[in-house]
């Protein structure tokens, strides 16, 4: 019995370390190999969890740095990590795109706006105590309100500045004749124009430089005046357009002012000033070579040429027919016609007009240059151009008064004459003229001719303004009736009847289609919309 149970004994021990051993078997299984995936798994998940977030935050960085921590394939697993931090470190960083600021839009092309204005004839207070010399000097000139020409460069030069053109062209008689002291005072006016950002482009006319009459107006004495020679005027004027010049002519002063690549504005001297001055002009042959050239450039470049010149091109009026036009006008228009250019600029004559230059019987939509007049600003209706281009490259021209009332007003000035300027200036030019014939009339009964007298100031007026008359109803009134009974085959009556000839139609608006009224010029190129105005 003491055998069989210590058997039995042997049998339990022997159970009983299979037992504990198959738990330490499962204890070390427990142990190591749940414990490692368990380790494994909650390393993954809070990588995962991180690298979602970063993904979120900045995918692109998220998705370099998944790139850069791939094993390479010839290296080992501890190069490879090594090596994707290098790479991180050297990979320049990139903007998260949600955060930049986005790139500044190319603002579209705006084709330019200009101002044109002409024969200011600019009086500085300086140069009078406005008293009767002065007064004797208005009634016998033109028409001009010479009295308020400081105030009308004053209220016109805010006005620019107001509108902000692209350009402002003066095309010459900026100074009333050549006095040095009327062109260094209006140069300070220019210049806050240009300080404004605006550009300013002057030319001589006829009454700016060597002028015989120029004169100051003191103590009811007219005493001669220092003049302006060529050099004085550039001296003064030279940052008005001189300065900036593409190019300037050898032989006269001449210039080509880029206002941009698209439009070129060709300021041409006209005068005559050496060795004498004279009123009339012409272009000299050099300075036709330098325009060829100009021209020849612009059309290399696909740029537009705008002329603009004091004397006119065409010859435009009846009642002034000598002295106004170029002397060698056909050769400008041959050149000028050779380029195709829709305009032409000019002033001098004192009237608005507007005409086409015509060869012969015109067929419909035939091209022919036109040549736009300027009034002078000086003279009512006081008024000045405004020239539009359009995207297309078309050309748009209309005029528009000085708001001299509405300048005196904001500058509370007490002067009735200022706060009324248009009925004033108007009624001043009637006067002005009408007192000129009433006494230059002879051989009528007073009520007569001052009623004739009448007649003419009102045509004339008209006639300077570029407004149309109705010639049938004058030659059907009483008073014109008298012209022909007392005047008939006086040269006044022919004043009378150029004047009617001329006004048949408005001359204060215009407009020409590129492709239409003179070839298309835009090239393809530009970038602009040829389809749309």
């Amino acid at each position: 019995m003491p055998a069989a149970e210590s058997n039995r004994k042997m049998s339990l021990l022997v159970y009983a370390a299979e037992i504990l051993l198959l738990f330490a078997v499962i204890a070390l299984v427990v142990r190591f190999i749940p414990d490692f995936s368990k380790k494994g798994a909650g390393e993954s998940t809070y990588e995962s969890s991180e690298e979602q977030t970063k993904e979120k935050e900045n995918p692109k960085e998220s998705s370099a740095a998944q790139d850069a921590s791939k094993p390479d394939e010839d290296s080992g697993g501890d190069a490879a990590l090594d090596g994707a931090k290098i790479q991180k470190a050297k990979r320049p960083s990139r903007p998260v795109t949600e955060e930049s600021e986005p790139a500044e839009e190319e603002k579209p092309y705006v084709p330019p706006t200009m101002i044109v204005a002409s024969d200011l004839h600019y009086q500085s207070p300086k140069m009078t105590d406005f008293r009767e010399s002065l007064d004797t000097y208005t009634e016998w000139n033109d028409g001009t309100v010479v009295p308020y020409l400081d105030v009308i460069a004053d209220a016109f030069l805010e006005e620019v500045m107001m509108k902000k053109p692209s350009v402002l062209i003066l095309s010459g008689d900026i100074s009333q004749n050549g006095e040095k002291v009327n062109h260094q005072e209006l140069a300070k006016k220019l210049k806050q124009v240009q300080d404004a950002g605006i550009p300013v482009l002057v030319i001589p006319g006829n009454h700016d430089i060597n002028h015989p009459w120029a004169a100051s107006y003191f103590d009811n004495k007219k005493e001669e005046a220092k003049g302006t020679t060529p050099s004085e005027f550039y001296e003064i004027y030279h940052e008005f357009g001189y300065d900036q010049a593409s190019s300037r002519d050898e032989d006269s002063l001449s210039y080509l002012y880029r206002l941009d690549e698209h439009y070129w504005i060709m300021m041409l001297d006209s005068c005559i000033y050496e060795p004498v001055h004279e009123t009339g002009g012409r272009i000299k042959k050099e300075t036709l070579a330098w325009m060829e050239r100009q021209l020849e450039e612009a059309k290399e470049a696909g740029a537009m040429v705008i002329p603009v010149a004091h004397h006119n091109l065409l010859k435009e009026s009846t009642l002034y027919p000598e002295e106004c036009t170029l002397e060698n006008n056909r050769e400008v228009i041959d050149l000028l016609e050779e380029y195709h250019l829709p305009v032409y600029i000019s002033g001098h004559l004192h009237l608005q007009r507007i005409k086409k230059n015509v060869r012969g019987p015109l067929e419909e939509g035939e091209y022919g240059i036109y040549e736009i007049v300027s009034s002078s600003l000086a003279i009512p209706p006081c008024q000045y151009g405004i020239i539009n281009w359009t995207n297309d490259g078309s050309f748009r021209y209309h005029t528009k008064e000085v708001d001299i009332s509405g300048w005196a007003e904001r500058y509370q000035e007490e002067d009735p004459n200022l706060l009324n300027f248009k009925e004033y200036s108007s009624q001043f030019l009637v006067d002005i003229i009408s007192n000129q014939t009433f006494k230059g009339l002879e051989s009528i009964p007073d009520e007569r001719k001052r009623e004739m007298a009448q007649l003419y100031g009102d045509l004339n007026s008209a006639y300077c303004s570029g407004k149309p008359i109705n010639a049938a109803r004058i030659k059907s009134s009483r008073t014109y009736f008298y012209w022909e009974r007392y005047l008939g085959t006086s040269k006044w009556f022919d004043r009378l009847s150029a004047i009617l000839k001329d006004t048949k139609k408005d001359h204060n608006s215009l407009s020409l289609k590129a492709g239409k009224d003179f070839p298309a010029w835009l090239p393809a190129e530009s970038g602009l919309n040829m389809n749309k105005e």
